[in-house]
């Protein structure tokens, strides 16, 4: 069964499998933050949205990363190091893009095993 979650007439949230959830991409919601900030802030959400998907971190499969200038990628992998435990670590792609918006720095897609 594939359930779908906080959905509007472009995307979901969460989707959700008996076995998978994917979340669709989390940016911050306060931009005025630095990359490290944003990316926090980022991380905060997917911990919250994996929660409501009946996972967690641990369970991740994979990430993808873009942000908006990947001269940024020491910051954002400052944050992502607090948060992630080396044992836990998912597969992994980082890569520059042009965002929604000027003031995001960093977006982040998740998939994770429930």
């Amino acid at each position: 069964m594939i359930e779908r979650k906080h959905s509007n007439k472009v995307l979901s949230k969460i989707v959700t499998t008996e076995t998978t959830a994917y979340l669709a991409g989390q940016v911050a919601d306060d931009t005025t933050q630095d990359v490290a900030g944003q990316t926090k802030q980022i991380l905060a959400k997917i911990d919250t949205l994996l929660a409501e998907a009946g996972t967690d971190k641990t369970k991740m499969l994979s990430v993808t990363i873009w942000l908006a200038n990947i001269d940024d990628k020491d910051a954002m992998n400052g944050a992502w190091f607090d948060w992630i435990k080396p044992e836990d670590t998912p597969a992994r792609a980082c890569v520059e893009s042009r965002l929604a918006r000027p003031d995001m720095l960093v977006e982040m897609k998740v998939e994770a095993a429930r």
